[in-house]
């Protein structure tokens, strides 16, 4: 069985920062893209970045571009989000995703066979 657990959320001021961790297991790691999408109060779930199985890769939504960096260690199952420059409206509960597909299948059309269950972030203004 997949899991993919999520850690780091929190509350933070406007321009602060916060990394999130992605912990997986129950699948073959290194044979998936990862990612990362949210979603707000009454808005739909939306992309946010993602990475290439090998970690060469990466793809970004321009709302989070120069701000967001998205990286992996295969060795330890993990995909994080360094989160810097943070603002109120990145305020979303933020969800690991691992697709079989490619960064840009999952950023453009949210190809995603396993989801996490999500990690608040809260940024006060």
């Amino acid at each position: 069985q997949v899991h993919l657990v999520e850690s780091g959320g929190g509350l933070v001021q406007a321009g602060g920062s916060l990394r999130l961790s992605c912990a997986a297991s129950g699948l073959t790691f290194s044979s998936y893209a990862m990612g990362w999408f949210r979603q707000a109060p009454g808005k739909e779930r939306e992309f946010v970045a993602a990475i290439s199985k090998s970690g060469v890769f990466t793809y970004y939504a321009d709302s989070v571009k120069g701000r967001f960096t998205i990286s992996r260690d295969n060795a330890k199952n993990t995909v994080y989000l360094q989160m810097n420059s943070l603002k109120p409206e990145d305020t979303a509960v933020h969800y690991c995703a691992a697709a079989t597909s490619t960064t840009q299948a999952m950023g453009v059309r949210g190809q995603v066979d396993y989801w996490g269950q999500g990690t608040q972030v809260t940024v006060s203004s």
